[in-house]
């Protein structure tokens, strides 16, 4: 028989005054174990988290989503969460989802378990840009020709993770690169991996990445970058590395 795992929810936000409020009273429905990454938020942001029983990490300034991701995989692991599962605050990935990722996690033979918007469009998707989709594809395509893996969807931030499995990854990719160097590190390490579907939504198509990143060039360029900087570092390792 299946037990429920001790799960802790993770959710980086910045400056999502917006939202913020109504993501924590929808996932307060399915868990108390709320763990929010407030990455420097100049707007009403920590004001509003002041309003929530949940705990915080705040940052003094902005470090980049997988300074986040690090942050919350390392507090779980610390304090004795068997998983964490990551969503964005921006309405963009729904809590009503959540116990669909634990409903995975309680068959007991994955490590990771990512969202795909893309292994099964659900009814009311919406269209990406265009760019963000193109490169989405590229990107997934080159993760799965040089790791072995049969991704549809590289970039979903709605994730379940084993915290016991993650902790020898060595992460250290700060900004929205971050999946380019989890992949790598994940196949290193033998990470059993299941996509499940989730809805594809785009609440605000103009949403800025930050930076050099909103160009598109610039993104593609940086997201190779790093892949290939993280497989040179994994050496000789049992990375299934083809070509």
């Amino acid at each position: 028989m299946s037990t429920t795992p001790h799960v802790l929810i993770g959710i980086p936000v910045f400056n999502e005054a917006r939202y913020v409020a109504a993501v924590l009273g929808e996932v307060r429905r399915y868990t108390s174990d709320i763990l929010v990454v407030d990455d420097g938020s100049t707007d009403a942001t920590p004001h509003l988290l002041a309003d929530h029983d949940v705990e915080v990490i705040r940052h003094p300034h902005n470090r980049g989503y997988g300074h986040s991701m690090q942050d919350m995989l390392r507090r779980a692991d610390r304090d004795g969460y068997e998983w964490l599962i990551t969503m964005d605050c921006d309405l963009q990935h729904e809590p009503a989802a959540i116990p669909d990722f634990v409903q995975v996690v309680q068959q007991g033979n994955v490590d990771v378990v990512s969202g795909s918007r893309y292994l099964q469009l659900l009814c009311g998707a919406d269209r990406p840009p265009a760019d963000r989709r193109s490169i989405n594809a590229a990107m997934t395509r080159l993760i799965n020709e040089r790791l072995g893996l049969s991704l549809t969807d590289a970039f979903c931030g709605f994730k379940a993770y084993r915290t016991a499995a993650c902790a020898p990854l060595e992460l250290d990719v700060d900004g929205y690169d971050f999946p380019m160097q989890f992949w790598v590190q994940a196949a290193r390490h033998g990470l059993r991996i299941q996509e499940i579907p989730v809805r594809l939504i785009y609440n605000d198509p103009d949403r800025s990445f930050g930076g050099p990143l909103d160009d598109p060039e610039n993104r593609r360029a940086v997201y190779e970058a790093t892949f290939h900087r993280a497989l040179l570092r994994a050496g000789s390792c049992d990375v299934l590395v083809r070509g």
